[in-house]
């Protein structure tokens, strides 16, 4: 196949692009804009374009499809080409889902947890030698990429975001993949630029629930109370699965699950974290993978990049770091950290970042988000809220919607990093939260820093 990719750049973009490549398509594509790791990535596998930007000549009778990427408008050169021409245009969900349609598809949604929950069935799934295609939202361990496409698995598993699948088409991804096997995680407000209300939102799971065929299956997370109301009236023909936390002790900083007579020490923790281990469970379950399989694969699971990442540790202190930058998932993470770490201080530093997070009238939904950590550090860069077109945003107003004792909110990140060198590290970890990079923060230079600053105070 020759295939074209217009915004070939994104995260998702370019390692379909990649797979597809792999797989032998003769790929090409076209961005205004590429960056790391992206960038690198394609150029390793002789993907990157020569020249930035769009360019008509690009697009010819000869390609077999295109695919679409978010950040392509609909005036886009090289998009208004290929309509002219009549090619086949693939949204990246539309092409997946056309893909896998022979397949038995699983389908991951949920506010919170679904890269953890889609990462944890691709790493049970590969260690007992099973075959399988996948998307998912983060690199993991021990896989190249993060889209895999063959003409052999049966079944196909997929991370399913509900945000919008391209500029042409405002329907959630995960409504285009249509189910046969699907898992919902829980359900928390988010994308305020698309679902202006909660009712607008969780509308989004219905219609996904609505999407699975007769005879499919429904796994979701009954401590959610948002999802166990949406799957009180379930119709007939669908089979739901509840899950909630599995048996597990903590004894010396270690996690362990409890299946039979025998303990499964992890290498994750956090009650979001057990949740989401057994959610992946009953999803490996109808995968024809036993519960005996699953404890003896899931010790060796690390996590997803940037999920509640281990970056350093020490003997009174550890640097990690996590994508958290909803109100759900900051919650989750520091009370992961203060959990496993009691007798520690907790200094949490998030950047809000997302149009909602930096949406006035979003930000009350964080407040007491912030409650497990000691110390609370909130940073937003001025200038990406003048590009977003939103209202000014002043400390006050972040300290007064956290509602925390010891919150302090910075908008440069150099002023953040010389408050948090200023702090006593003899016992205390760090935990670093965002969807942006905190304006080019150098997260291992700061580790670093904050390592030294430990040893020389013990």
């Amino acid at each position: 196949m020759k295939i074209h990719f217009i915004a070939i750049g994104g995260s998702a973009m370019h390692n379909l692009a990649i797979a597809l490549h792999l797989k032998g398509a003769t790929v090409t594509g076209s961005d205004d804009d590429i960056f790391e790791p992206s960038r690198s990535r394609l150029a390793a596998f002789g993907l990157l374009p020569a020249t930035p930007g769009w360019d008509e000549k690009r697009i010819h009778g000869g390609l077999e499809a295109v695919v679409l990427g978010m950040h392509a408008h609909a005036d886009n050169p090289e998009l208004v080409k290929a309509k002219k021409l009549g090619l086949k245009i693939y949204s990246y969900p539309e092409f997946l889902y056309e893909h896998s349609k022979n397949k038995k598809r699983v389908v991951i949604g949920g506010s919170h947890g679904k890269t953890t929950v889609t990462a944890l069935i691709l790493h049970v799934l590969k260690h007992h030698n099973m075959a399988f295609d996948y998307m998912v939202g983060a690199q993991l361990d021990d896989f190249d990429v993060m889209v895999r496409l063959s003409d052999e698995a049966p079944v196909m598993v997929l991370e399913g975001d509900e945000y919008l699948t391209s500029a042409l088409d405002p329907r959630p991804k995960f409504h285009v993949y249509r189910p046969d096997i699907a898992l919902i995680s829980g359900i928390a407000w988010d994308h305020m630029n698309v679902f202006p209300t909660f009712e607008d939102y969780s509308e989004q799971f219905k219609t996904f629930i609505g999407l699975i065929p007769a005879g499919g299956t429904l796994v979701y997370c009954e401590d959610d109370v948002t999802v166990r109301e949406l799957c009180r009236d379930i119709r007939d023909d669908i089979t739901i699965i509840p899950y909630s936390v599995p048996a597990f002790k903590n004894e010396g900083g270690i996690t362990c699950l409890r299946y039979g007579e025998k303990d499964f020490p992890l290498k994750i923790f956090g009650r979001h974290n057990l949740l989401n281990i057994n959610g992946a469970r009953v999803i490996c379950n109808l995968l024809g993978v036993s519960d005996g399989m699953f404890y003896e694969a899931v010790t060796t699971f690390k996590g997803a990049s940037k999920r509640l990442e281990l970056v350093a540790a020490g003997p009174q202190t550890a640097v990690y770091r996590d994508f958290a930058h909803s109100p759900s998932k900051l919650e989750a993470t520091t009370r992961a950290l203060k959990e496993q770490y009691p007798g520690r201080q907790l200094v949490a530093c998030m950047e809000l970042h997302t149009y909602s997070s930096l949406n006035s009238a979003f930000l009350p939904q964080y407040h007491d988000t912030m409650r497990f950590a000691d110390t609370a550090f909130v940073y937003f860069n001025p200038h990406v809220l003048a590009l977003k077109r939103l209202p000014a945003l002043s400390p006050e107003m972040i300290k007064k919607a956290f509602g925390h004792d010891n919150l302090y909110v910075f908008t440069g990140s150099k002023e953040m990093i010389q408050a948090l060198e200023s702090l006593a590290w003899g016992n205390a970890n760090l935990l670093m939260m965002t969807s942006g990079d905190f304006d080019g923060i150098d997260i291992s230079a700061l580790t670093g820093k904050v390592m030294s600053l430990a040893g020389s105070s013990r």
